[in-house]
């Protein structure tokens, strides 16, 4: 008897539609390992473009310098000589300024403090630093202005509020002109910031944003958190970074005592980590499917004992080893192919429920995670179903006849 696909395809159908609680385990168990890796590599790369898209507002081209001298180990150089990293201060800042390639320099100080006005009042973040920092984070102006460009060596009593602060504060009310209490001292709101705008370690819907020296007065410190400085291209971010350096070792008396990296340099170090992040909560996933494998190999297993009659019928009309061995096979590809669409389609859903709960997070799966996480349930379905198959292609068709 010579069998063709089709006649192949449509018997294993047959045998499908008539062991419906049998192949709705399959399916199941499939499925489940499917939908785990499409919802948890979904979950990995959103979180990746997440941070991506958090520094990416930061700016094109920044450089971040921090206190301290970092090394390749990741930590601190003086951290066991008991020394302790001299401080930034605004004149550190200003002195980078004298490059060419140098755009823009924005000093950051942080700190959070009681915000009132009349009878209402909250804790909120509170960010010192000068007029440049707008254009240089990318942040828009909702209403008013913001910081002003003078002197930024002198404390300015005017602040600019998130959209957030604003509406608890003033309510329907216009904040402009009017006097705010941070802290234990007073500021005038002269501008409110645009909603959204939103980067990392800042909401900007709900800061308020001061001068830097008034901000070193209010939390009492002259130092800086960090120093943001803008390149004007891209080939320049090298020599700036060895300006820089060069520039604060020889304020701080020979000592390179700070830590200068790139926007570029943080986000490649990211991306590897939540791609590897990706990789490694998908390898976890997959391991359902080897479960998923194993109990198809034990379903059909137990298929090959119920069926031995009807096997032994068709070795008795002229089926070969190799065709019975094909049936088991295509069987088991179809329903592992049809669970693993089911599982793609249930991963899909939840990725859009969960990103429908937390909208900030775009979790769309890869499309490599879903072909990949499409084909290793197809493979299962080969692997573990062949054992099974072998075993039905070599019974015997008078002793399968007789149900032995």
């Amino acid at each position: 008897m010579s069998m063709a696909i089709v006649d192949m395809l449509g018997f294993s159908v047959g045998a499908i539609i008539r062991h419906p609680l049998r192949a709705t385990l399959m399916l199941l168990a499939i499925s489940i390992g499917v939908a785990s890796i499409v919802i948890l590599t979904g979950l990995g790369e959103g979180a990746r473009r997440y941070v991506t898209s958090e520094f990416s507002s930061l700016g094109t081209n920044l450089l971040i310098v921090i206190p301290g001298k970092t090394e390749t180990t990741g930590t601190a150089l003086n951290i066991f000589s008991g020394e302790t990293p001299r401080d930034l201060t605004l004149l550190d800042a200003l002195s980078l300024k004298q490059h060419a390639q140098v755009h823009r320099i924005a000093p950051v100080v942080v700190g959070a403090a009681n915000v009132s006005w009349q009878q209402l009042s909250r804790e909120a973040p509170v960010l010192g630093s000068n007029s440049e920092l707008l254009e240089l984070r990318n942040w828009k102006m909702a209403r008013g202005r913001f910081l002003p460009g003078a002197d930024n060596t002198r404390a300015s009593a005017v602040c600019v509020i998130g959209s957030k602060l604003r509406q608890e504060l003033f309510k329907n009310e216009n904040p402009i002109g009017k006097k705010i209490r941070i802290g234990d001292r007073q500021f005038r709101v002269i501008g409110t910031m645009a909603s959204g705008g939103r980067s990392i370690g800042v909401d900007v819907e709900d800061i308020v944003i001061i001068p830097t020296v008034s901000a070193q007065n209010l939390f009492n410190t002259p130092s800086l958190f960090r120093i943001l400085v803008e390149v004007r291209s891209r080939d320049a971010l090298e020599k700036v970074k060895q300006h820089i350096i060069k520039t604060i070792k020889a304020r701080h008396q020979g000592e390179e005592d700070v830590t200068v990296i790139s926007q570029d340099a943080v986000l490649g170090t990211f991306d590897r980590i939540f791609t590897s992040l990706t990789l490694t909560v998908g390898g976890i996933a997959a391991i359902s499917l080897t479960v998923a494998g194993i109990l198809i190999m034990n379903i059909m297993l137990v298929t090959v004992s119920q069926r031995t009659t009807e096997i032994g019928l068709l070795k008795a009309i002229g089926a070969s080893q190799h065709q019975i061995q094909s049936l088991f096979l295509i069987e088991a590809s179809l329903l592992t192919a049809v669970g693993a669409l089911a599982g793609i389609a249930i991963g899909y859903i939840s990725n859009l429920f969960i990103h429908y709960m937390f909208p900030a997070l775009d979790n769309m799966a890869p499309v490599w995670a879903v072909a990949a996480a499409f084909l290793l349930a197809v493979c299962t379905g080969l692997i573990f179903g062949a054992m099974p198959a072998r075993r039905a292609a070599r019974l015997d068709p008078i002793q399968a006849l007789a149900r032995r």
